[in-house]
């Protein structure tokens, strides 16, 4: 397992179009060059998602190839991580079969998505086949409930503690979607009793998202950041892009000291 990048940025999510920014990157030729910008802005990781012909989030396998090859082109070193992300739209066997098919070197999954497949033998085998292809999964957890369901993944061996990478949530389902540094103690509480060291990182919705990765770094925490969560910067203006908030961001960590 790679370590998780330092910045990885999410630049356009699942339900997102150019009416919320019109730098939003949804054809893959916009989404590579947001991914070259924001590398020379100092992202080293990117969370993509691919869209249709109609701009609609897929599951879709030939276009994350035709992705993933183009980055490693225009983005060399870039670290590159597809998702699973069932938008409300794709089942548990959705999920497995991209991943199958696509092989990605790193995925995230929600692990409360993939645990709604009923056959827990199911859900076992698919993460030993991810361990024996060298898919780095990423494992997202909304809130403390996430964080006992992994633990008792662990404690049965379905998910593996070596090489174990997390990403803690704020804000998803919070009033307004808006994240709040708080919010970070108790899921980040109970993944420490879980006693696993994962590498983990932080992802916050809405303006605070600067404040809240901010403390995710204090904790030791790296960060995923981006148009998939906020477009606004640390003064309360609207970034003009995704590279734009990476920039905002590693300014505000230079001031934190």
């Amino acid at each position: 397992m790679r370590p998780l990048p330092r910045i990885m940025v999410a630049p356009n999510g699942a339900r997102l179009t150019r009416a919320d920014h019109p730098a939003l990157p949804v054809t893959i030729p916009q989404i590579v060059a947001c991914a070259r910008d924001c590398q020379a802005a100092g992202a080293d990781g990117l969370h993509a998602h691919v869209r249709d012909a109609a701009g609609r989030h897929v599951l879709d396998a030939g276009l994350y190839r035709e992705l993933l090859d183009e980055l490693a082109l225009q983005a060399p070193g870039l670290y590159a991580q597809v998702t699973t992300e069932a938008v409300g739209r794709y089942s548990p066997a959705e999920q497995r079969a991209l991943v199958r098919d696509l092989r990605p070197r790193a995925v995230s999954i929600a692990l409360r998505e993939i645990l709604a497949e009923p056959d827990q033998a199911e859900t076992a085998r698919f993460f030993a086949f991810c361990r024996e292809a060298g898919v780095e999964v990423q494992h997202i957890l909304y809130d403390a409930d996430d964080v006992a369901r992994l633990g008792q993944m662990l404690a049965a061996g379905v998910i593996a503690g070596e090489g174990l990478a997390v990403l803690l949530v704020l804000g998803r389902y919070a009033t307004g979607q808006l994240a709040d540094p708080g919010e970070l103690d108790a899921p980040l509480a109970a993944l420490r009793a879980l006693g696993a060291a994962p590498d983990w990182a932080v992802c916050a919705f809405g303006p605070p998202e600067t404040a809240c990765l901010l403390r995710a770094v204090a904790e030791g925490g790296k960060v995923r950041i981006g148009f998939e969560n906020n477009r606004v910067n640390a003064d309360g203006t609207v970034a003009r892009s995704n590279a734009d908030r990476v920039r905002d961001f590693r300014a505000q960590l230079v001031a934190a000291g």
